[in-house]
């Protein structure tokens, strides 16, 4: 099989550069070894900044730039254009590349060296599969479960807001809605037809992309790759695969202050707007 042509993109907001100075590294060693395995020829890098700040903007490209001097990767970096949202920056890139795949990718995501070989491979051996989610840890090595069932009203209060002892007691609850029963397996397996996938990485087939229309810029922030991913697996399925690694370093909405709260709320009624409410 010849190999596959891959576009990444990465949105950024006030980042914390140490951190995306780590994540840039992780994925140059990615890239590398799926290009020395002869996984990808071509790879295309959208640095896309959000913040208002010219200066930080310009840190943020000159991190790139100087990661991928000397490596076979294309880089272009977007900023000026001031917060549009996430969805709709990822956006400015996703259509129109001809890549094969498309990384939809947090700056806060490190991936495992082998992370890219193993996700191309596994989409070019499974024609079916529109886009593929990896196996998380967060940076203590607990596991994180990104992928979900779609989310009653009752599963978001309890996960983001309920006190530790109110969700001991529905555990069982929210171990099916966070899809333990496929992520705890051992041993570990790959699955398909996962309903939600999480835009800390999202690796989505070219067909895919096309037939969907990417994410919906009205979700400014918080549960547009939830609204995604209920409209690409009406086209093709969604695939968790574990032997596709990332330690993932956020989350946790209701950590960060009333600002990001009143996001997650808005995007939440629109999302279930959109595609049906379900409160228990």
């Amino acid at each position: 099989m010849l190999p596959s042509s891959l576009q990444i993109s990465i949105v950024t907001h006030r980042p914390d550069l140490a951190l995306l100075e780590r994540t840039l590294d992780a994925l140059r060693v990615a890239i590398a070894a799926a290009q020395g395995a002869g996984a990808l020829r071509t790879v295309h890098l959208a640095l896309i900044d959000n913040s208002e700040d010219p200066a930080l903007a310009a840190r943020v490209a000159e991190l790139g730039r100087a990661r991928f001097a000397d490596a076979q990767v294309h880089v272009m970096v977007l900023n000026g254009h001031a917060n549009i949202g996430y969805g709709a920056a990822h956006n400015l890139v996703l259509h129109g590349t001809g890549s094969d795949y498309h990384l939809v990718l947090n700056p806060d995501a490190e991936l495992a060296p082998d992370a890219l070989v193993n996700a191309v491979r596994w989409l070019d051996a499974h024609a079916d599969v529109g886009a593929l989610a990896p196996a998380a840890t967060g940076p203590d090595g607990a596991r994180q479960y990104l992928c979900k069932r779609y989310p009653a009203v009752l599963d978001l209060l309890l996960r983001g807001y309920a006190p530790r002892w109110l969700r001991r007691a529905f555990s069982r609850r929210l171990a099916r809605y966070e899809l333990r029963d496929i992520v705890d397996a051992d041993p570990p397996r790959d699955a398909v037809g996962i309903p939600m996938l999480s835009g800390a990485f999202m690796l989505v087939r070219r067909e895919a992309i096309d037939r969907s229309g990417g994410f919906d810029p009205r979700f400014f922030l918080y549960f547009e790759d939830f609204d995604w991913s209920r409209r690409l697996s009406a086209i093709m399925r969604n695939a968790y695969v574990p032997s596709v690694r990332i330690v993932h370093h956020g989350g946790g909405a209701a950590r960060k202050g009333l600002r990001h709260l009143r996001w997650f709320v808005a995007s939440g009624f629109r999302f279930y707007r959109k595609h049906g409410w379900k409160w228990r």
